[in-house]
C-alpha cells in the first residue's frame, strides 16, 4: 500500500518576501523615510545608544536633496514621532519643525551627505561598545560572519579634536569615510551610512555588536581570523545595503507594530 501523497511545494510567487518599496511621488517617499527614521531612533533608544543629547540619525529629503530630516535636540529617542522630526538645510538651519537640532553633530552629518550623494541616511551615536573600540583606535577584524560585512569597508578617523563644530572638521571625517559604509571615530564612537534609513541603522546595530564580540573575544583569548579570500567573499554576500535592508525588517515590524504611535 502507498502512503498519502505528500503536499506539493507552493509556487515561489505565492510566498511573501519584503523588498524596498517604490514610491510614485516625493511626498510618499518623504513620508516613508520619516516613518523609518522615527522607528530607527526608537530602536536605538531601546538598544541604549542614547547618551544625553548625543547621537543623531539623518535622512536626506527625496525632493530637496540638500535638506535632511533629523531628530529634535533633547528629545528622548524612544519618544520621537514622525511629527517631531525636524527638517534642516545643509547649514543646519531649521526649515520645518518645532525644535532645535544639535549643531555640533549635524556638522558632521552635513559634510558626509555632501561628500556622498549616494547616501540617504547617516547614523552616529555614542554606543558603549563602539566607544570602547574607538578608545583603542582599532578596526573590526574578520572574526565572525557578521564582522566580515565590514571587512575592507570600514575606516578609522585617527584623530580626536574635541566636539566637532566646524565644517572643516566635518570634511576631514567625510574624507576618512570615503566610499565605505562605516567609520570608527577614534576616542569618539561609530558612524554608518546607507542608501536607506534601514540600511544605515542596520549597519550601526551590526557594527556595534561586532565591536562587542571582538572586545569579548580578545578579552577571553586570541580570536581566529577568517582568511582574506573568505572574508571578501562573505562581505560580497552580506555587505550590501539591500541585505542590510532585509535584515532590518524584523526590527521595523516589531517597533511599528508594538509602538504605532511613532507614526503620529
Amino acid at each position: 500500500m502507498h502512503g498519502p501523497t505528500p503536499p506539493l511545494p507552493l509556487p515561489t510567487d505565492r510566498l511573501r518576501f519584503a523588498m524596498p518599496p517604490m514610491h510614485d511621488s516625493p511626498e510618499d517617499e518623504r513620508r516613508y523615510r520619516k516613518e523609518r527614521l522615527a522607528g530607527a531612533l526608537r530602536i536605538f533608544g531601546r538598544a541604549g545608544f542614547e547618551d544625553g543629547v548625543s547621537g543623531h540619525i539623518t535622512a536626506r529629503d527625496p525632493e530637496f536633496t540638500d535638506c535632511f530630516w533629523v531628530n529634535p535636540f533633547g528629545m528622548p529617542f524612544k519618544h520621537v514621532t514622525v511629527g517631531d522630526l525636524v527638517l534642516v538645510n545643509q547649514d543646519g538651519q531649521v526649515v520645518e519643525g518645532r525644535y532645535h537640532v544639535n549643531q555640533a553633530a549635524f556638522t558632521v552629518h552635513a559634510q558626509v551627505h555632501a561628500a556622498r550623494p549616494d547616501v540617504v541616511a547617516v547614523a552616529h551615536c555614542h554606543s558603549v561598545h563602539g566607544r570602547a573600540l574607538a578608545a583603542l583606535g582599532d578596526l573590526i577584524d574578520p572574526i565572525t560572519q557578521e564582522s566580515c560585512a565590514f571587512y575592507e569597508d570600514l575606516a578609522l578617523y585617527d584623530a580626536y579634536t574635541g566636539v566637532t563644530v566646524d565644517a572643516e572638521e566635518g570634511r576631514r571625517i567625510a574624507a576618512a569615510l570615503g566610499s565605505r559604509k562605516a567609520l570608527v571615530l577614534r576616542n569618539h564612537g561609530l558612524l554608518t551610512v546607507g542608501d536607506s534609513v534601514d540600511a544605515a541603522a542596520w549597519w550601526f546595530l551590526s557594527l556595534d555588536r561586532s565591536c562587542q564580540v571582538q572586545l569579548l573575544a580578545k578579552a577571553a583569548g586570541r580570536p581566529v581570523p577568517i582568511d582574506h579570500k573568505l572574508a571578501v567573499a562573505t562581505r560580497e554576500q552580506l555587505g550590501g545595503d539591500l541585505v542590510a535592508w532585509i535584515n532590518y525588517q524584523p526590527l521595523w515590524q516589531d517597533i511599528s507594530r508594538g509602538e504605532p504611535d511613532l507614526l503620529g
